[in-house]
């Protein structure tokens, strides 16, 4: 899995905080350093619609259409990604869970069922079908290439919902791997997060609120 942040909002807290500030009619108290305490102070309160002006667009590869299938249930984002109409999927890549990894039998059927998805592939391909039609055989774990954008609300509701411990593995990782981005950009939107490390989850710090 790879995660790149290909664009976020330039000095979004600040926006963030005019936003605010203009529903407020505060914004003769703006200064430097200002956007901090006052973006705290939304979060806190639960004034999560000022945050909607700060967007993040992130690329993703080397993920299943598992995942893809999961992520793009987020209907207020913005996606595009790697087509298996107009790309050909002769050399795909795939995913595979630990979980069939640890799994001698399990790894040894799923293996050998990815070697037989490719071949049928590439035989329909022969054949003459088009990629559009060829792409019926494909599994799941086949890798996929997305670019994703969503507003600063929005990845607050992804990383919540994803980053429990009940998500899907893969999922949960994105969320994860996402969430330390935004906290490096953004530090006071997402300061109510943490990242369990060792749990590999992510939790909302209730003593935050």
């Amino acid at each position: 899995m790879n995660i790149e942040l290909l664009s976020i909002t330039p000095n979004a807290e600040k926006l963030i905080e005019t936003a605010g500030r203009t529903a407020y009619r505060s914004l003769n108290k703006q200064g430097d350093g200002t956007e901090k305490a006052f973006v705290r102070m939304l979060v806190k309160r639960g004034h999560l619609s000022v945050l909607e002006h700060a967007h993040a667009t992130f690329g993703i590869s080397g993920v299943s259409r598992a995942f893809t299938h999961q992520l793009v249930r987020h209907r207020l984002c913005s996606f595009t990604q790697q087509s298996q109409r107009y790309v050909s999927e002769e050399n795909f890549n795939y995913t595979e869970p630990e979980s069939m990894k640890n799994n001698p039998k399990a790894h040894l059927l799923f293996t050998k069922f990815m070697a037989h998805a490719k071949s049928l592939y590439l035989e329909l391909q022969k054949s003459g079908l088009k990629n559009e039609d060829a792409r019926f055989v494909l599994p799941n774990a086949v890798e996929s290439h997305i670019i994703v954008t969503a507003n600063f609300r929005e990845w607050r509701h992804i990383i919540e919902l994803r980053g429990k411990p009940d998500a899907q593995w893969e999922i949960r990782k994105a969320a994860i791997e996402i969430l330390k981005v935004l906290k490096t950009h953004a530090p006071e939107a997402f300061e109510d997060f943490e990242i369990d490390e060792g749990r590999e989850i992510i939790n909302k710090i209730r003593s935050y609120l």
